[in-house]
């Protein structure tokens, strides 16, 4: 394993910041100052940080949470503004956003401390879908914008694929959008450009999980059968990092 993905599965840093760490001369490998990131190393090698000796990855977490609008999907923000990781104040592990939802927008999110099976859940290759609920203005949804996002829209970075939409409810002026895709802004940018701009953005799935009575500010720990489906989600090479992610918990995009 890469000596900057060792340190940031031991939670010292993300990735990109115990590269940092590195380069800059605070990492010692069996007493040798290192200064690749790409150094390999494994369980037999004694990895020290600032002279203290890492203890050992950290048990895998990942944690279901409620975003509310007006929180930033970020692990801490420089202006002093509210983030997502704060709303789970009793956990001390290091833990980082899966994917985004704008401050503007609500759901699901996830947190987690595996950089791993992050990363496979927001890769294009494996086309993991997030489902929306949105009002839009602009009156009734009609047929003609409906057929456009199934069938895929042109933003100004390229077309859209096709996604899943179906209205709510009788007046047509709410949908829901499943997309596999994780553009900026995509479900805005993709109503916007039918005729109908975003009023409210809500997600409301995951993958296979569901936002379902989570309120909002409130979270939950993934237990081992949720971490199963996720890992699923995420294509093989995401599934050993949830399955091992499983027996060591106790519990229960981009921006959109």
């Amino acid at each position: 394993m890469r000596l900057a993905k060792h340190l940031a599965h031991a939670g010292v840093a993300s990735r990109r910041a115990a590269e940092t760490l590195i380069v800059a001369g605070r990492v010692r490998v069996d007493g040798e100052l290192v200064r690749d990131p790409a150094r390999d190393v494994d369980e037999r090698h004694r990895v020290e940080v600032d002279g203290r000796p890492l203890a050992g990855p950290e048990p895998r977490v990942v944690y279901a949470v409620h975003k509310p609008t007006g929180v930033l999907s970020t692990a801490r923000d420089t202006h002093g503004r509210p983030t997502v990781v704060e709303l789970i104040p009793e956990e001390r592990r290091r833990l980082y956003p899966v994917g985004r939802l704008d401050a503007d927008s609500s759901g699901l999110i996830l947190l987690t401390n595996d950089g791993a099976l992050s990363q496979r859940l927001t890769h294009p290759r494996y086309e993991v879908p997030r489902t929306y609920r949105v009002r839009v203005a602009g009156g009734p949804v009609g047929e003609r914008a409906l057929r456009a996002l199934r069938t895929g829209v042109t933003l100004e970075d390229g077309p859209t694929a096709p996604a899943q939409v179906r209205p709510v409810g009788s007046g047509a002026e709410e949908l829901e959008i499943t997309i596999r895709e994780g553009r900026n802004r995509q479900v805005r940018r993709m109503c916007e450009a039918v005729g109908h701009p975003v009023l409210a953005l809500r997600r409301v799935a995951f993958g296979p999980l569901r936002l379902g009575t989570l309120q909002p500010g409130a979270h939950r720990r993934l237990g081992e059968a949720d971490l199963r489906k996720l890992g699923e989600a995420g294509g093989p090479l995401a599934r050993g990092s949830a399955a091992a992610s499983g027996p060591r918990t106790g519990g229960a995009g981009r921006g959109l």
